[in-house]
């Protein structure tokens, strides 16, 4: 069982995943909006949800390819919305935070589990799990 700063960052990662999931839906249907008040809506300005929340859609483009990269047999494109925003989590968390990279996978395996199909979840973690036997 997660106590303390385990399960706020766990909601925290919750919030950004939801928040990630507007704005996807946002840009697919071209409605106007700003990230700052969808953040804002949605967790009160929370400085790790902002900073992942932002990050990952700044990078976004090279979060893509390098998920490409190591998606065996498999495109991003392919994954439902969810998975795909997970797995961009997850590898922003790993390349640009200071979350231990166990960490990071432990919890994109446990939103997947939660919000995606099994597979899913393991399929992210086999790909988390190749780039990091590659790079790290």
């Amino acid at each position: 069982m997660k106590v303390g700063a385990d399960v706020i960052r766990s909601e925290a990662r919750e919030k950004a995943m939801t928040i990630l999931y507007q704005i996807n839906i946002n840009k697919e249907n071209n409605i106007p909006y700003d990230i700052k008040d969808i953040i804002k809506d949605n967790n009160g300005e929370d400085l790790f949800i902002t900073n992942l929340v932002n990050g990952v859609e700044k990078e976004s483009e090279k979060l893509t390819e390098i998920a490409n990269q190591y998606l065996k047999d498999w495109t991003i494109k392919r994954l439902d919305k969810l998975g795909s925003i997970i797995l961009k989590m997850a590898f922003y968390e790993i390349i640009y935070m200071d979350t231990p990279n166990i960490v990071a996978i432990d919890e994109a395996i446990n939103l997947t589990k939660k919000y995606c199909d099994m597979q899913l979840s393991k399929m992210i973690n086999a790909t988390l799990d190749s780039y990091l036997k590659e790079t790290k």
